[in-house]
C-alpha cells in the first residue's frame, strides 16, 4: 500500500477516515519529516538481522521503515483506536507484530524472550514526556537483553541525559543512564517536524547499552541510593542531604565519615559530583561499614 506517511494531508485523511483525532493524553503527534526520520534509521544502524522493539508507533512511520530492513519488529502501542490503522498500514510485513498495551505494564524481559528468543534487541521510540523517565528506567533493568535504544524526548530531557556534573540539567537520571549507557544526541527536532506540533522541540537520543558500567562500584543498590539522596535535595550540601535521607538511613556522623573517606568536601552539592565520585562515597561506606 502506498501511503506517504510523512504528508500532513494524508496524515489527516487517514485519521479522518478512522474517525480519529490525535490524543493528547498519549502523547500523540506524529512525525511528518523525512530528515528526521532517516536521522531515527541510520542511528538504529538495521540490518536483516535486527530484531526491533518499537514503543509507540503511532501510524507507523518508523515501524514500516524498519520492517524493510530488520528480521523482525515488534510496535507496542498503547491506544487501541490506532490498532487497525497499524493493521491496514502495515499489515502485509509478516515480519511485523503490533500488540496493544501499556508498555509500563509488561513484565519486560519474558517478553522480549518470548518474542525475540535469545537475540539482542535494538529499541525505537517516540517518548511522551510523562513516562519518560520510568520508561528509560524499566528498559535499563532489562538491559543485558538489549544492544542500543533510540529516541525521541523532548530537548530538555535529552540535555538531561547527556548532562554533566555542575550543569542545570545534571541529575539521578543523568548518573543512571550514563552509568550504564553511551549517550549521543543524534539532532535536535523542531516541533515542526510533527503533526500535531508540540509545545516544545525535541531531540533524538542514542543509548548505547554498555557492555559493563562505566565505572565500578563496591555496591551498585547502595551507589544509587547515594545518588538519589544526594539529588533528593538539591539546595543542601551532601552533608545534609545523605544523612537527612530515609531511603539512605545514615546519621550525620555516618554520612561525614564516608564523604572524609572518600575525599569529597561534606560542604558540596550532590550536583556537582561526578559518577567517580559517587563511587568513591559507595567504596568509602563499604570499606567502612558505614
Amino acid at each position: 500500500m502506498n501511503i506517504n506517511l510523512l504528508s500532513p494531508a494524508e496524515v489527516k485523511r487517514i485519521l479522518a477516515a478512522h474517525g480519529l483525532r490525535p490524543k493528547k493524553r498519549f502523547g500523540q503527534n506524529f512525525l511528518i519529516d523525512r530528515n528526521i526520520l532517516n536521522k531515527i534509521l541510520d542511528a538504529a544502524e538495521l540490518d536483516s538481522d535486527s530484531v526491533v522493539l518499537e514503543i509507540g508507533p503511532g501510524l507507523g512511520t518508523v515501524t514500516k521503515e524498519a520492517a524493510e530492513v530488520a528480521s523482525k519488529v515488534v510496535a507496542v502501542e498503547a491506544d487501541r483506536d490506532l490498532i487497525p490503522v497499524l493493521d491496514e498500514i502495515i499489515g502485509g510485513y509478516p515480519n511485523t507484530e503490533v500488540l496493544c498495551a501499556d508498555f509500563l505494564d509488561l513484565d519486560l524481559e519474558p517478553f522480549i524472550k518470548d518474542r525475540f528468543g535469545e537475540r539482542r534487541i535494538t529499541v525505537v521510540a517516540n517518548l511522551p514526556y510523562y513516562i519518560t523517565s520510568p520508561l528509560i528506567i524499566k528498559l535499563l533493568d532489562a538491559k543485558h537483553l538489549i544492544n542500543r535504544m533510540v529516541i525521541m524526548v523532548q530537548e530538555e530531557v535529552a540535555d538531561r541525559l547527556s548532562a554533566n556534573p555542575g550543569t542545570e540539567g545534571y541529575g539521578s537520571l543523568s548518573v543512571f543512564v550514563q552509568y550504564h549507557c553511551i549517550v549521543s544526541i543524534v539532532s535536535r527536532a523542531k516541533r515542526t517536524v510533527f503533526y500535531p506540533s508540540p509545545e516544545v522541540d525535541s531531540a533524538i537520543v542514542r543509548l548505547d547499552v554498555r557492555e559493563s558500567p562505566v565505572i565500578k562500584t563496591a555496591d551498585e543498590e547502595l551507589f544509587f541510593k547515594i545518588v538519589r539522596a544526594s539529588f533528593g535535595q538539591r539546595r543542601k550540601t551532601l552533608l545534609k542531604a545523605l544523612s537527612g535521607s530515609p531511603d539512605l538511613g545514615w546519621s550525620r556522623e555516618k554520612a561525614e565519615k564516608a564523604l572524609n573517606k572518600a575525599g569529597i568536601d561534606p560542604s558540596r552539592r550532590g550536583e556537582t559530583l561526578s559518577l567517580e565520585e559517587f563511587a568513591a562515597i559507595t567504596k568509602a561506606a563499604v570499606d567502612n561499614q558505614v
